[in-house]
């Protein structure tokens, strides 16, 4: 009876403490930011430009100033000077950081590659970069949560960051913090994002304007806003029609056109002129078209494509972006860039399909990764403990959320777009410009899918005056290319400048 009654008591006690001890457990510690603050410089047009680089991460809050995440980033500013306009820059994925566009053409240093050709191994060459922004603008390069430096903090998690509508608030969230927290909401501020970055520069804008941040200038790289000119949905012939440009500037490219005009631009103007009054509407038709009209389809498709009639036939007309990456140079045992159709591989299964890599990827990438890293930890002095991630895609359960509030709004999920936000936003602020860069031989986010877009966002003419077209002849990472990044810093530059000018009126 003694033992029993001892037991007794003993277990309450013993729960009790476990009750006390258990909310210590369940509380994470939130870890310290940590920045690296070195001094660097960059020489433009024979002028040494001296700035004060900081990597690392920033603490970043909600809305009820509750610490969600370590936010990585790395910034550059000219010492000594006020108030300049500062650039807000990102890749896409997406889950991609951002050493793509920090390494090619935004950062005071580039990596040397031998466009359009692959790289050999280590070492690669970091050399000043003579078309950096720099010059007439701070800087800040963005790593979202899961990519870079960036980790979710407290009681936030991965999933919390990665979707649509979640990218984009914790994209603005960090904006706003890093201009309050660095005195520079008064400076002009511009956007620069690739790929899905300009995807999430459509909603970003909006949403900071919202918060009462208005931007002086957006500018997209390699643009994507509808989702349906990349997807090929069964039943939808968009895509088809926005791609065959693409392939035929490919074509013309790899010597595929008999006859081949000189000047790829006014062959993209005849294209164009076909694939609106000839090709789409034989689509439009379905089953509905003869043998006789899809035969003369077929014959000026294989024309511009150089992929043969009987192909065109047996696809219905339809050929999908990795068919024609696997097909253009199946005769010759080689594939054709995705990121950039300049480039070509070796075709590993000449039965295949679809293309099973690209090229273009497997030829710059590693130079790209182990430089910026090479630069990052150790001219930026990052500490070497900590580990960048360059895509989120290679963490556990990575999966991106596609719903958007703003088609919400529409009452539909059918099309996932983001151009319904920069329509808001530019309607609500009619002095924002947006300047889209275009690679003709880009077949992940084509040319004639961004002009489309725009085409259907229903601005009065006045406010489509803002938004500004320029095009390369390269491919998604136009900066690869020596003469595009040369006309990229040209571009973008007069795209600011002039930008501040009328807002100074």
């Amino acid at each position: 009876m003694k033992k029993i009654l001892v037991i007794l008591i003993w277990l309450p006690l013993v729960t009790m403490t476990f009750a006390q001890e258990k909310p210590k457990e369940d509380v994470k510690a939130i870890p310290q930011p940590e920045v690296a603050t070195t001094q660097q410089s960059v020489k433009i047009n024979g002028v040494t430009i001296p700035l004060i680089a900081k990597a690392g991460t920033q603490l970043l809050r909600d809305e009820n100033n509750e610490p969600i995440a370590l936010f990585g980033f790395t910034s550059y500013t000219k010492e000594g000077a006020t108030n300049r306009p500062i650039i807000f820059s990102y890749n896409g994925g997406p889950g991609s950081s951002s050493f793509w566009l920090h390494m090619g053409v935004m950062g005071p240093k580039r990596i040397l590659v031998n466009d359009p050709q692959s790289m050999p191994a280590a070492p690669y060459k970091l050399v000043n970069n003579d078309y950096s922004l720099l010059d007439i603008a701070d800087l800040v390069m963005m790593d979202p949560v899961g990519t870079g430096l960036s980790i979710p903090v407290g009681k936030a998690k991965f999933e919390d960051f990665w979707g649509v509508d979640q990218d984009i608030r914790s994209i603005s969230l960090f904006i706003r913090q890093f201009l309050i927290d660095n005195n520079r909401m008064n400076s002009p501020k511009f956007l620069l994002g690739e790929s899905y970055g300009t995807f999430r520069n459509a909603g970003v804008m909006n949403n900071l304007l919202d918060q009462g941040i208005a931007l002086n200038g957006v500018v997209m790289v390699s643009a994507v806003f509808d989702l349906r000119t990349l997807i090929f949905p069964p039943g939808d012939d968009l895509s088809y029609i926005v791609h065959f440009p693409t392939y035929a500037a490919t074509a013309w490219y790899h010597n595929k056109i008999a006859n081949k005009p000189t000047s790829v631009d006014a062959f993209l103007k005849e294209v164009r002129t076909f694939t609106e009054k000839e090709y789409q509407p034989a689509l439009f038709k379905g089953d509905k078209l003869t043998e006789e009209e899809k035969n003369g389809i077929a014959t000026k498709l294989a024309s511009y494509s150089g992929l043969a009639k009987e192909y065109w036939i047996r696809a219905d007309l339809r050929v999908q972006a990795g068919e024609f990456f696997q097909e253009l140079l199946r005769n010759e045992g080689n594939t054709v860039g995705r990121l950039d159709s300049r480039f070509k591989g070796i075709n590993q299964d000449l039965l295949s399909q679809f293309a099973d890599y690209d090229p273009q990827s497997s030829a710059i990438s590693p130079a790209y990764i182990a430089g910026f890293l090479h630069y990052f930890h150790n001219d930026l002095k990052v500490n070497k403990n900590l580990t960048y991630t360059t895509s989120a895609g290679g963490r556990q359960g990575f999966k991106w959320d596609w719903k958007h509030t703003g088609n919400l709004r529409w009452g539909t999920q059918a099309a996932i777009t983001t151009a319904i936000d920069m329509a808001e936003a530019m309607s609500k602020d009619p002095h924002v410009k947006v300047l889209i860069l275009n690679g003709i031989y880009d077949i992940a986010t084509v040319f004639y899918g961004v002009e489309y877009t725009i085409d259907h966002m229903g601005l009065p003419k006045h406010i489509k005056d803002n938004i500004i077209m320029k095009y390369y002849e390269a491919g998604h990472m136009m900066y690869t290319h020596q003469p595009s990044l040369e006309k990229f810093k040209k571009d973008v530059s007069d795209f600011i400048q002039v930008t501040l000018t009328q807002k100074s009126q």
